[in-house]
């Protein structure tokens, strides 16, 4: 159970969101998510002075974060151009602008490139998420009933979601929701995702077993799971 949402106005003009939590028990972290927001979780009893000073202690980190997670989310402001490359199962396609009559309005995938019609660049960002989520819904549960088979681990359902701060989750009654983002990355990255939701099915926690099984399953996972913190932030459009 987390408690609290206050929010903190560093330096900088910086805002902190403050959670706090009786799950936690000793530690306090920090993270900068995707979306540059800020968050601090702690101890729910921690005092308000031993918050401010790791605030301060931490404060050239997170100038250091804030500022990559800043440049990361430029590094994918869309400008729709032919040639403009687009991700799809961790590969890179180019886009195409097709100004003929007889097109059909929308976005199609064909011969390794994205194919927009002119007349819909107004909405390519749309289409485009439309799209992934199509190819996540056709992909992601085949392979999570290919994994929970050879596994007997399985789900009550799996759902495809636009979530932001996570790739995926499993819930108390073992449903699967993943975020239709993951379908740009390569196919081992995908199966780690898949798999580390599946294991929750058997480990509800992040414990020793769980990581252990895990691995007993995927021995290279950490591989994939680095992929995922180096290039989390270009799965988007």
């Amino acid at each position: 159970m987390s408690g609290g949402g206050r929010s903190y106005m560093m330096n900088h003009h910086l805002h902190l969101q403050l959670i706090r939590s009786k799950k936690r028990r000793k530690t306090l972290s920090l993270c900068v998510k995707a979306d540059g927001r800020i968050v601090l979780s702690v101890p729910y009893q921690t005092p308000q002075r031993e918050i401010e000073r790791f605030i301060l202690e931490k404060e050239r980190w997170i100038l250091q974060k804030t500022s990559e997670s800043k440049r990361r989310r430029q590094e994918i402001d869309r400008s729709w151009a032919p040639g403009e490359t687009f991700l799809y199962l961790g590969e890179s396609y180019p886009l195409e602008i097709q100004h003929s009559g007889t097109q059909e309005p929308g976005l199609r995938f064909s011969f390794g490139s994205f194919f927009l019609c002119h007349a819909s660049l107004r909405n390519a960002k749309e289409l485009f998420i439309e799209w992934y989520k199509r190819k996540a819904r056709e992909i992601i549960p085949f392979r999570v009933n290919h994994y929970s088979h050879q596994l007997h681990l399985y789900p009550q359902s799996v759902r495809i979601s636009s979530a932001q701060s996570r790739w995926g989750s499993c819930s108390g009654d073992n449903r699967l929701s993943f975020s239709w983002r993951i379908i740009l990355a390569p196919l081992s990255v995908i199966d780690y995702v898949l798999l580390h939701e599946l294991v929750h099915i058997r480990e509800k926690n992040h414990s020793r077993k769980f990581w252990n099984y895990l691995e007993s399953i995927l021995p290279n996972y950490k591989s994939q799971r680095l992929w995922l913190r180096e290039n989390g932030h270009r799965l988007s459009v």
